[in-house]
């Protein structure tokens, strides 16, 4: 499994994946590729992003993830972008989809989101919990300034006054 694969999806959800790409490419609108998810993404205008799991170099996408929890948009892994690209209507591998408006898909969709709510693990909880157990750091008292007496003020160097010009 990849770095960037958090959870393992079900053969079962990736072919329903792969359907919902499908038809939301005939009645919806899909976004092909990684750069084009991205985009729907940070929009928010995203339904589902479809990521492929044999993406190499894997730093192509290894920021999908990350970007999809920050914007609480739903995303599934399938196990072949060859696949993934064929069901977005190409002849070449495509290492991401995002389905931008799910069209007759919708149905789909929202079972694979439901289902993945029940296999993937929440992250946010955890995080929550490790930073309530770090307790913050105590802020360093800061030394308090000598008082000047009234008397021992040092005075302002006066400015030499300019000397007047004489013709």
């Amino acid at each position: 499994m990849k770095s960037y694969v958090k959870f393992e999806t079900p053969k079962e959800v990736a072919e329903k994946a792969y359907e919902a790409v499908q038809i939301a490419k005939d009645t919806g609108r899909v976004r092909r590729g990684t750069n084009e998810a991205t985009k729907i993404i940070e929009k928010g205008d995203a339904a589902l992003i479809v990521i492929a799991e044999d993406v190499d170099p894997e730093e192509v996408v290894v920021h999908l993830p990350m970007l999809c929890d920050e914007k609480n948009i739903p995303y599934v892994y399938v196990p072949s972008k060859k696949d993934l690209g064929k069901s977005a209507g190409l002849e070449v591998g495509c290492a991401a989809v995002g389905i931008e408006k799910a069209g007759n898909a919708s149905e789909i969709i929202n079972d694979i989101v439901a289902k993945l709510k029940k296999q993937k693990p929440e992250a946010k909880p955890e995080e929550a919990k490790k930073e309530e157990a770090e307790p913050e750091k105590p802020k360093r008292a800061r030394k308090p300034r000598k008082k000047e007496e009234e008397g021992e003020k040092p005075e302002k160097a006066e400015k030499p006054e300019k000397a007047e010009k004489t013709e």
